[in-house]
């Protein structure tokens, strides 16, 4: 038997385990343990924080031991607490962004204190003591074997889902003017501030007047808030009156955002997943993406490609999009027909699997076999 733990929270990966515990048919535990260490980020070893999470994660570990049989971490940072189970448990890893800053192989943009920086390492120990790990894209198993040593066979790729009944074609709008949108905080990986550039580059030719960027999220979380540096870049491009943020708004907003965007890009650097393309897809609104990390993987053949890095490549792909009706038409077409492929309902579906494999897995490990039962009479 398998215990879901389900964290409470506006995160990406609280919404994966959200809308997993809702199609799963097995017993779950919820906690909004997960929601106080994004809270706890940076705070000092010897601040009130820091010793109410000692007393939490005590009183959490506990519990977790308290459950019968496996249980199933939803997010890679639940893995600090897996080190002390006593119990089998699964572990989803959605990406492990937090352990390239942690090794200071590719900064990302957050620089862990100490404190941080311990718990971060008991993650990714906790990440390979699992019994199984579930990554949620083909990019996120191959960093788990190439940098913490997994073993392919103890990984199942489970790819995530979007709500397709709150992401669809509405005629609702938010915005009367034209806009490029992006969706997502201002982290340095998510290369807002490449899009700035590819977006100078063309409005420089005059031809797109009142076109503007349309930036939907906030800045970053507390104590990591990008906003200043994303403003620096605005202001060094000119861009003032050409950028809009909206900063956090409702997600019953978001297919009104999409519907009525020119295009959707996001140019990142590094993505374990990325629901917005897909979001952007179900709403048929025409995707670009990086052509980094998980993106292609995740958009196959429904979205224009960029090297993150190619300014002038990026521009030129939004003003084919701007320009080309048929090459618009054919992107909202295929984009349609690549979003099927993620439902809750599958991710659940081969995440039971998941769950069967590894409790099988574990009942031939605790069963003597024969010739064992023989030498005993």
């Amino acid at each position: 038997m398998v215990t879901l733990v389900v964290t409470k929270g506006a995160s990406s990966m609280d919404l994966y385990v959200e809308k997993l515990a809702a199609k799963l048919d097995v017993p779950k535990v919820h906690t909004n343990i997960y929601q106080k260490i994004g809270e706890r980020f940076n705070a000092s070893w010897f601040s009130l924080d820091a010793l109410k999470a000692i007393r939490d994660d005590w009183q959490f570990v506990r519990m977790l031991n308290k459950l019968n049989g496996i249980t199933h971490l939803p997010n890679q940072h639940l893995g600090r607490y897996g080190l002390f189970l006593k119990v089998p448990y699964i572990i989803t890893v959605h990406d492990i962004i937090r352990y390239f800053d942690l090794e200071g192989e590719n900064t990302f943009g957050y620089h862990p204190n100490l404190r941080d920086r311990f718990y971060l390492s008991l993650d990714y120990k906790g990440v390979k003591k699992a019994t199984r790990v579930i990554a949620v894209s083909q990019t996120t198993k191959d960093d788990l074997v190439q940098h913490l040593g997994i073993p392919e066979e103890r990984i199942s790729v489970v790819y995530e889902g979007i709500d397709h009944s709150l992401f669809k074609p509405t005629s609702r709008r938010l915005v009367d003017h034209p806009y490029l949108l992006f969706v997502g905080t201002e982290h340095p990986r998510k290369n807002f501030a490449g899009l700035l550039n590819s977006f100078s580059k063309l409005k420089s030719q005059g031809r797109f007047k009142d076109l503007k960027v349309l930036k939907v999220g906030r800045a970053g979380r507390p104590g990591t808030d990008f906003r200043q540096q994303t403003l620096q870049v605005v202001e060094e491009l000119g861009l003032s009156s050409e950028v809009v943020f909206t900063d956090y708004v409702a997600r019953e907003d978001l297919p009104a955002y999409y519907s009525g965007a020119e295009c959707f890009i996001l140019p990142s650097l590094y993505e374990g997943f990325g629901f917005p393309p897909l979001e952007a897809m179900a709403c048929g609104c025409p995707v670009i993406v990086s052509n980094a990390a998980s993106l292609p993987e995740v958009v196959g053949n429904a979205a224009i490609k960029v090297d993150p890095d190619d300014i002038d490549g990026t521009a030129n792909a939004l003003l084919k999009i701007l320009i080309d009706e048929h090459l618009k038409q054919e992107l909202v077409s295929k984009g349609f027909k690549q979003v099927r492929r993620f439902s809750w309902q599958r991710v659940a579906n081969e995440t039971l699997k998941v769950y069967k494999s590894v409790e099988l897995s574990l009942s031939h490990k605790h069963t003597p076999s024969r010739v064992t039962e023989r030498k005993g009479k």
